[in-house]
C-alpha cells in the first residue's frame, strides 16, 4: 500500500529537490515574500538571519557555489514528519567542496509552511564539522 504525504512535507521534499539540484528559480518559488531562513550555528560562513524569497535563493547560491564545487552538494531526505504548519526533515548532504575534501553531514531542517509557501526555515548542522571541512 502507498502512501502519500501530507501537503507541507510534500512542499518541503520540493524544496530539497529544488535546493539539490541548484534550482534557485524553483526555490525562490517555494518561499513566501517575507520568508526568514536561519541558519543555526553561529561561526559558520552564512551563519544568521536570511530575509525574502529571492535573497534566500541568491544566498543559496551564494553559499553553495563559494564552498562547493558545481552541482554539489546534494541532499537526501532520511526522515519527516510534519504537525499543522510545522515540518521537521532530517538530511543526509554529501558533496564535494573545491578545496577537494569531501563534505559529508547531517542536518536538521524545521519549515513553517502557510499557504503552500515556506516562511520559516531552520537550518541545524554541526558547525564544528562545517568549520573543519572550509
Amino acid at each position: 500500500m502507498s502512501q502519500t504525504l501530507p501537503d507541507n512535507e510534500r512542499i518541503a521534499r520540493e524544496f530539497f529537490a529544488a535546493l539539490s539540484a541548484g534550482d534557485y528559480p524553483r526555490l525562490e518559488r517555494l518561499f513566501a515574500e517575507d520568508a526568514v531562513w536561519t541558519v543555526v550555528p553561529v561561526s559558520i560562513p552564512g551563519s544568521g538571519d536570511h530575509k525574502g524569497a529571492r535573497a534566500i535563493a541568491d544566498d543559496f547560491r551564494g553559499i553553495r557555489s563559494t564552498l562547493f564545487v558545481d552541482g554539489d552538494p546534494k541532499l537526501h531526505v532520511t526522515n519527516s514528519f510534519s504537525g499543522g504548519p510545522w515540518v521537521a526533515v532530517e538530511t543526509h548532504t554529501v558533496g564535494r567542496l573545491k578545496n577537494g575534501a569531501t563534505y559529508d553531514s547531517h542536518y536538521c531542517w524545521i519549515l513553517q509552511i502557510i499557504d503552500g509557501r515556506i516562511s520559516t526555515l531552520k537550518e541545524y548542522m554541526d558547525g564544528g564539522y562545517v568549520s573543519q571541512q572550509i
